[in-house]
Parts: C-alpha cells; structure tokens; sequence
C-alpha cells in the first residue's frame, strides 16, 4: 500500500494468489465450496467472487445489484456464503468479492430504492441515491422501457394491485392515481414511460456508460454510502470478507473519496484492488490508499513481451491492404479511436452531454463574467474536449495533465469565429475546478470526468477495438493497438515499478471481462512472428465468400485463436464484433441481411474449416503458441503483483468474449500449463515473503547471439524465472545456438520437474539449448 494508505490490522492478509470463480445460479455457493479442495490443493490463496449481493433474477454476471442489504438468494444466501467461507477457511483459504458501488439495476420491480423514487418523487428519502435531473424531465423521471412508442403499446397497459403492468414489468404508482384513468394516470406519474429508443438523448439520469438498464448511484454521499455498504461491511468485520476488488471506480463522483470512505469503514482489514484501466504510462493516483488495480496493466505488458514489433508492423500493412479501410474507418489506429469517439459523443452519450451542458449553461447564467456563452458553443466545447482526454478521466488532482492547453487549442479548432471558441476555456476551467466550488461546479466537475470514462470505454474498447483488427491479441482492455509490442526493457522498467511502489497489485491474463481469454490472444499474438504466413492462409480460405473483407479478416484471425472450428461459439462472437464497430449494422440499427451473410460466412467457414490444422505451415505454429502460453503463464505467476487465475485458466483455457468466458467452474484434467501453474502456485504459497512487499525485482540478461529470445528475473534473489520470447523467429535464426544465462552464485533447482540442478556464477553459464531442453520456461530455486 502507498504511505497515505490507512496502517493494515493485524487482522489483514494479503494474498498470495487468487482464483476468480463466477458465482450465478448455475454456479451457486454450495458449488463454489465443493471446490475449495481442488483450489486449495493447486495453491491459490483466496477465492474471488463476483458480486454476491441481491441481483436481477437470473443473472449471470451479478453486477446488476439490486438490493445492497442482502447476500443474493439465488446463490444460497448469507448463510450459503459463510458457509463457503468456513469450508475455505478451514482449507487455509480466504474471500475475495468484487464491490459494485456505482451502478444498480434500473428494475423498478426488483430494485426497492428506485421503485420508492417512482413512487414518491423528488421527495423521496432515496431520491439522493440517483443523479436525476428532475428539470431537465419537466419535474418527470424519464424512463426508456417501452418496445414501441406509448401509442403502440398502450392497451397492453393494465393497472393492478401491485401498480402499472406491461409485458412483465411493472411500474409502481403515485399515492392516489390508483384509480385515474390511463391517459391521466400516465401523466400524473414521478416518471415517465417511454420509447426505448429516447433514452440516446432525453435520458434525465446517470447511468452505466450506455446502459439504461444500470443507473448510477450517488455513493458520494455519506448516507448512500452507509446504506449501500452495510452488508459489505458486516461481511468485512466478521472476517468472511477478507479482500475487496472494486468495480469501475472510474464511474464515481470522487473515487479518492470514495476509497478514502471504504478504507476507513473496513479498518485496514482489506486487501483492496480497483478495476482502474490505466493508458499508456499512465500511473495510479498515489494517494489512493488501495493496494493496485486489478491488472490489466500488467496483462498489456506481459501480452506485449510476446509480440513481435517488427512482424506486428508488416501484419499492419498486410492487414490494410486486405481489409482495404478508410483511415478512420479501421486502417490506421489513431484515426480510428478519434472517428469512434466522435460517433459516441454525439450519438450513445448524447443525452449525457447534453446533461454537462445544462450545467454548464446554470453556472453562466449565474455569473455575470460568464454569460453570453450560447448553449450551441458550450455543448461544442463539451464535446471537442471529451474527445481529446487521452485517459479514462481526470482527477481531482492532476487533471491539468490530462486536459492541456494543447487539448484545448485542439478543441477551438472547431470553431469558426475565434470568440465563440472562449466557450473552450470556461468548460476546461470548470473540468479542472477552476471556477468556484459551489454545488453546480462540483457537479460539472463530476459529471464531466464520469463522461469521460464511459466516452473512452465505449468508443476504444467497444468500438475502436472492433474497428481496427490488424492483431487482435493487442485489442484488449487497457490495451495498445497501435503499439501491440512491448520490449523487454520496457517490462523490466514497469516491474521494478510495481515492486517499489505497489507490491500488493493485481495481475491477470484472464478476467471475467477480457475479449479474448490469454490462451486464445497467444494463438494470435504468433501471427505477429509469420505476417506472411497469415497471408498465405488468407489466401487458402478465399474460396469461402465473406460479406466484407474486414470481417473475413476479423473472423478467420479469431477462429486461429480458438483453434478449433465451433459454429456456435464463434457465431455469437462474430456477431458482436461487427455490431460493436456499427460500421454495417449495430445493437440498435441491425441489418438482418447483413448479419444473416456474417452468420451464413462463419458457419461455412471460420466455423467448419480446422485453420490451424489446414496445412503442414499452420500446423508447425503449435509448438510456438505453447511457448507463448507457458511463459505468459509462468511470468504472470512470478512477477511483481498478485497474480489472479480466471476460473479454468490453470490449464488450457481458450474463450470469446462474454457470454462465452462465463461457463461455470469446473475441474478438467491437467495438462502441460497446470504443471507450471502449480509449481509457481505452491512456491508463493510456501513462501511468500519471496514474492511479497519488499521481495524486489531483478532483470537477467543473456548474453549471446539469441540474448533478446529469452526473458528472465530473480525475486528476493531465491527464485529465477527465465522464459522463451517469439520462438518462431527464434527457431527460424537458427535457435539458441551458444546463447548463455549467468545465473546468481548457488546451487539452482528447476521446480518444474525437480530433478535438474543448475550451479550459478560468473565463471558457469548456463547454455538456454540446455536450460530449455524440456520446456520453453523455466523455474528455478536456489538451495
């Protein structure tokens, strides 16, 4: 934890290594403690639980909590869950659960706090719960749940003893309208019923990025924060709850705040980790007192250490002139992320920045400095400089940093008449809190870096991603792909940060939310060492007839990933793909023409034909995938951080995006991955001051003709990891040859088959031909 961090109790544990389980009612608790034995054996830490608290009936994810004040039923209860904390206890492991404190289901039938605000309006004690802008409603709550517009669905309406009923849903009433009829009842409601279509631009509250269905909650203030945290928290200081991983913190008013609230609510007793994406180089805020994010900065740089930047560079140039798109349109990066974040600000955030600009015309209207700035200029100005945050958001310190001069000299461009363009920097200035403190700019402040973080996500990882697919090993959550490689240097750099200043970090590969698991992303990433290989498979499958090229493209490159032809995990995943780059057809615009020709073209080709096994070049890419497989695996496990294993990813695990990667837990048979997995397991969970805080971080160089091939570090100078890099250029360059490590002075003992020893020296390298001879991995021991 960062010196400002609150001091941990003695009853805080910081785990070793952690196995995510998705907890739904095909996977209940009595589930999850069935296999706490098989967990514990393989040598995790503690279990990761996605969220427990009461949800929409059957969901599958639970991120749509709607009630903070129970354990969810459906996965067993409280008593189900501390059931499985005495068994996983009892097996020497602990808790880890996933808090969702921005969002609830917008479900007036199953959400109590929401159906009370349709109920009794603005002065409804949970009215502070929700950002609703009563005004902008005409004093109305807006809600976007009908599948038609009211005129057509209407005599569908019945009212009954539990309120207004259509298809399923139900609405609650106004104390009494009972017996109003429908047009009059209809009108004299706190909300108004409508189209679901409006919800782009009426919609009057905060939700999740473009989610209508998740409404934002206001955990800022000090009474929502205690109602919705309550059972956490019990949970927290009856010791069932031992670490906390926080969802989307990006979403809330003052995430500071908020972590600064929750650490001084739990005691220091939590190991605490935030689903923070950071960009580039971009670090945590070091006055947050958590412990790191939830890694998905150190799965870009272990993916990066895999990929080749030469051959990633070629498959570019192949990929542009095959796919043959606009620049913005998904052949160049840059372009393309900028394109995409133009098209969600103004379309699928459009409500929302219509919402900044009401605020931002209040508090000119207010000020006599500020006024005559037209509503047209300042919701520009909104909209030029959202564009041009680099990051998620900024924060309430350091935002000078993300929203620059630059950014809004880039953002005056847009106008035509110079003065207009001041509107620029009275929106900057309130952004960054520099125009007072009152209750209006604070909101702006707030909603302003809120939009952001749903702008980014949804125009980079929702569109762009999908957009520009050269490599889509390197279109990842908190990914880079306009720059997929990362040098070893440059890994050697971010672990040695890590271990100096956030020891307690996360780390994964796989995650509940990535687009493609660690296994599938390393059967593409070795495209990157073969540019023209790739090409040439192309060019064997051409016989079958895609809709377009790009999705060709999309499509076989995702079917190499999964290795096997599966119609049916592969059509959901195609599909998606080309309605979240919205170039063809979307969610909300589908063409059924297009999407019938995307699904015909899977089921008759990336479907049906075996692509890795299609031919003799194809098929002598395995050997290199699971070079890629082990040594990710093996350097995840072992570097700075702790590592998180997605559920089934201790062996070959190879998964799409969502709803593919939620299959329940279950045990399968060990293989080649599990071998190392349990080694490195078994080792932390022995020792694990050898990987803990103040363990540090030791890069090893080869030296040789081959030196840039192999990848290796030490941990508190007992443990060695040395990995095999892009072993397809590797081979091709005649292999190690005479390439040599020099290992610290000691007797060394590969843990992977316990048997081989190794004397280290500066007189005694150690050949890589023989170091590597059984695997492309090693890890070792001193005595």
């Amino acid at each position: 934890m960062t010196s400002s961090s609150p001091g941990p109790s003695s009853e805080r544990t910081l785990p070793t290594a952690t196995y995510r389980l998705q907890m739904q009612p095909e996977f209940p608790f009595a589930a999850a403690e069935r296999a706490v034995p098989h967990l514990a054996a393989l040598g995790v830490s503690h279990l990761h639980l996605s969220p427990v608290l009461e949800a929409v009936p059957g969901s599958t994810h639970g991120y749509d909590v709607t009630d903070h004040r129970s354990v969810r039923a459906e996965l067993g209860g409280e008593a189900g869950l501390r059931a499985l904390a005495a068994t996983a206890r009892a097996h020497g492991l602990g808790l880890v659960v996933d808090l969702v404190p921005n969002h609830m289901a917008a479900s007036p039938r199953h959400n109590h706090a929401l159906r009370e605000v349709l109920r009794e309006g603005p002065d409804s004690p949970y009215a502070r719960w929700f950002d609703i802008d009563w005004a902008a409603g005409g004093g109305r709550m807006l809600l976007p749940v009908l599948p038609g517009r009211l005129s057509e669905v209407r005599e569908r309406m019945r009212v009954t003893d539990r309120g207004l009923s259509l298809d399923g849903q139900e609405f609650p009433l106004r104390e009494g309208t009972e017996r109003l009829p429908l047009e009059e009842l209809l009108d004299a409601q706190w909300y108004r019923l409508a189209w679901w279509r409006l919800a782009r631009t009426e919609l009057n509250y905060r939700r999740f990025f473009t989610i209508s269905d998740l409404i934002g909650v206001r955990v800022e203030d000090p009474e929502v924060f205690e109602a919705t945290h309550g059972k956490i928290l019990e949970l927290v200081r009856d010791g069932v709850v031992e670490g906390l991983r926080i969802d989307h913190p990006d979403g809330l008013a003052d995430p500071e705040g908020y972590l600064e609230r929750l650490a001084e609510a739990t005691g220091g007793r939590c190991w605490t980790v935030v689903e923070k994406i950071l960009t580039g180089t971009e670090p945590l805020p070091p006055s947050w007192p958590v412990d790191g994010t939830t890694g998905y900065d150190a799965l870009r740089y272990v993916d990066g250490l895999f990929t080749d930047p030469v051959g990633a560079d070629e498959l570019a140039d192949v990929y542009r002139e095959f796919a043959g798109r606009a620049g913005d349109r998904g052949g160049y990066w840059e372009a393309t992320a900028r394109r995409a974040a133009y098209k969600v600000v103004t379309h699928e955030l459009a409500a929302e920045t219509a919402a900044l600009t009401r605020i931002a015309e209040r508090i000119c209207a207010a000020d006599p400095a500020l006024r005559d700035h037209a509503p047209w200029a300042l919701h520009t100005a909104v909209r030029e400089l959202l564009v041009r945050v680099p990051v998620y958001r900024p924060y309430r310190t350091g935002g000078e940093r993300v929203l620059t001069p630059e950014a809004a000299r880039g953002a005056k461009a847009a106008f035509a008449v110079p003065e207009e363009a001041a509107a620029v920097d009275v929106v900057r200035d309130l952004a960054l809190g520099l125009r007072g403190d009152g209750p209006q700019h604070r909101a702006f402040r707030a909603r302003f870096a809120q939009t952001s973080s749903a702008l980014r996500a949804k125009s980079v990882e929702d569109t762009a991603f999908y957009r520009y697919t050269p490599l889509l090993s390197a279109n990842e959550v908190g990914g880079d792909p306009g720059r997929p490689a990362v040098a070893p240097d440059e890994f050697h750099a971010f672990c040695a940060r890590i271990a100096r200043d956030w020891p307690g970090t996360g780390t994964v590969l796989t995650t509940h939310d990535t687009k493609r698991s660690g296994d599938v992303r390393a059967g593409i990433a070795v495209l990157s060492q073969c540019p023209q290989r790739w090409a040439e498979l192309l060019e064997e499958v051409a016989g079958v007839p895609a809709p377009d090229p790009h999705l060709a493209w999309t499509a076989w490159q995702t079917a190499f990933g999964l290795g096997t032809p599966d119609a049916a995990r592969l059509g959901p995943a195609i599909l998606k793909s080309v309605r979240e780059a919205g170039l063809h057809t979307s969610w909300t615009e589908q063409d059924a023409g297009y999407e019938r020709a995307v699904a015909e073209f899977v089921a008759a080709g990336p479907g049906r034909i075996p692509l890795r096994q299609a031919s003799e070049a194809a098929f002598a890419l395995e050997p290199h995938i699971r070079s890629h497989v082990l040594g990710a695996a093996l350097v995840q496990l072992t570097m700075p951080g702790v590592p998180e294993l997605y559920q089934n990813t201790e062996r070959e695990y190879r998964a799409l995006v969502d709803p593919d990667n939620r299959t329940p837990f279950a045990v399968g048979p060990d293989d080649d991955k599990t071998a190392v997995v349990r080694a490195a397991l078994r080792l932390r969970h022995a020792y694990p001051e050898l990987f803990g805080p103040g363990s540090g971080y030791a890069p090893l160089a080869a030296t040789g003709p081959a030196a840039p091939h192999c990848l290796a570090f030490t941990r508190a100078e007992r443990v060695l990891t040395a990995v095999t890099r892009l072993s397809l250029r590797l081979a091709e360059a005649g292999g190690w040859q005479d390439t040599a490590l020099r290992l610290p002075e000691g007797r060394w003992t590969d843990l992977l088959d316990g048997i081989r020893e190794f004397t280290g020296g500066p007189d005694t390298p150690v050949k890589l031909a023989e170091l590597f001879e059984e695997r492309p991995v090693a890890l070792l021991v001193r005595a």
